[in-house]
């Protein structure tokens, strides 16, 4: 019987469609083997929306062809989709972009019949649909990714993402709801709702729909114990959409807000569609809703004209706000963005430099905002189990670790009395029974 295995590069979309295309391979005969084991054939989930993005994958396809000269890869994802036909001789049988997934195990065949590589990148036209694809199931995982929406129309300035995946596609939302179930009854007591530009689903159906829309399907969904959301952009998070959330029990109190910079001037330039006194408005109806929620977010530094007032009015505006987490990645150019064009270069050292102070600020925010938590009472959904110990996550994506009980087990919810902090992981005790509320979270 044929084996494949499966390597990710990049974000939860990414994940969800390399889960999606294996399951595909299963249904037709072949056995999934783990990452890094010899196999029939290997399938290369690539990311592009970075320089280190397009190196790791490649060195990624090296490494495969290296140490398995006799595995068939298939290069598929955002990087295929950017290059298209200058991959034709980089090794692999199948180049495949980002449409035409649900067609790969019929694709590599034909590769395979006819001993070539088959460059199957399809060009991402407007009015295209979404393409359904399926999971079932995720690896060991407690957390089940669920992907509702493609595409971006955004065209910020320094994003090729829009012309690797195309335009607005939403998934219809009883397709929502039935994959929800599928992976509920797999074992999912957490999904997480995902997609390209997740704050536009349902634009483009008929009749259009809201992200609203898709949280109350999975919602109806029996035995799903949280929902939690991917990015999503400022300008969604109004007083009305905040309020409407609170009417879903399950919605997890954690959102991420991209940022990019805290300088108004940068952000106009980046073309993004808010300024900063928008985004705290969108931060303060957030936490208004759901008191001591966690609020995460990504942050670019080094974009073309950030000088040093505008690195620290960044740098000031996230202490402002207080967030949980920070994501932060120096500038990478990208070919073919108006960013890549224009003036006021910030020399790569520098980017580097200022991507360290801010990772630094980020974990003393983090730190903060985990002490602000002790003593309060959470539930853990258990991830993994030790000898004397369990970890898991809260609600607001906070690892925790609680002392080992005889009957804990993965995927268990375990409600307890959070302690102190690393600014890594969280210590917590469980609550006994008499100690548990009817309305805990």
């Amino acid at each position: 019987m044929p084996t494949i295995t499966a390597h990710t590069l990049g974000c939860k979309v990414n994940q969800y469609d390399t889960q999606a295309m294996t399951e595909l391979f299963e249904n037709r005969g072949y056995t999934p083997v783990p990452m890094g084991s010899p196999a029939d054939v290997c399938l290369i989930n690539t990311c592009t929306v970075t320089g280190t993005g397009d190196r790791k994958s490649m060195q990624l396809l090296r490494r495969v062809l290296r140490e398995h000269p006799g595995t068939h890869v298939i290069l598929c994802g955002c990087l295929a989709q950017r290059e298209g036909e200058k991959l034709r001789d980089c090794g692999a049988l199948l180049i495949l972009g980002t449409r035409e997934r649900s067609r790969v195990v019929d694709l590599y065949e034909q590769a395979l019949r006819e001993n070539t590589c088959l460059v199957a990148v399809e060009p991402l036209l407007p009015g295209m649909p979404y393409e359904e694809l399926q999971v079932c199931r995720q690896g060991e995982r407690t957390r089940g990714v669920l992907k509702i929406q493609e595409g971006c129309r955004n065209f910020c300035s320094y994003c090729i993402i829009p012309s690797v995946r195309g335009p607005v596609r939403s998934r219809d939302a009883e397709s929502v709801f039935l994959e929800a179930r599928r992976l509920t009854e797999a074992g999912y007591r957490e999904l997480v709702l995902t997609g390209i530009h997740l704050s536009s689903y349902g634009l483009d159906l008929k009749p259009p729909l809201t992200l609203l829309s898709a949280i109350e399907k999975v919602q109806q969904v029996p035995g799903v114990d949280r929902i939690r959301l991917g990015s999503l952009e400022p300008g969604i998070a109004t007083a009305a959409f905040a309020s409407a959330l609170t009417s879903f029990p399950s919605l997890c109190p954690q959102f991420h807000l991209a940022l990019q910079s805290g300088s108004d001037r940068i952000l106009k330039a980046m073309r993004r569609r808010y300024d900063t006194e928008l985004y705290r408005r969108s931060v303060e109806e957030l936490r208004r809703a759901f008191p001591g929620c966690a609020i995460t977010t990504d942050v670019l530094t080094g974009f073309p004209g950030e000088d040093e007032q505008a690195f620290q009015e960044t740098r000031d505006f996230l202490r402002s706000i207080g967030f949980a987490r920070i994501h932060v990645f120096p500038y990478s150019e990208r070919a073919r963005t108006p960013a890549a064009d224009m003036p006021g270069k910030v020399p790569r050292e520098i980017r580097e430099a200022r991507a360290r102070i801010l990772i630094r600020d980020g974990k003393e925010m983090a730190l903060s905002y985990q002490k602000s938590l002790a003593g309060t009472r959470e539930e853990v959904l258990v991830e993994e189990t030790g000898k004397d110990f369990s970890e898991g996550y809260t609600r607001t994506y906070i690892r925790v670790r609680i002392p080992r009980e005889p009957d804990t087990a993965v995927n268990d919810l375990v409600p307890v009395l959070l302690g102190e902090t690393d600014g890594r992981i969280l210590t917590a005790r469980p609550l006994p029974f008499h100690e548990r509320k009817e309305d805990h979270p």
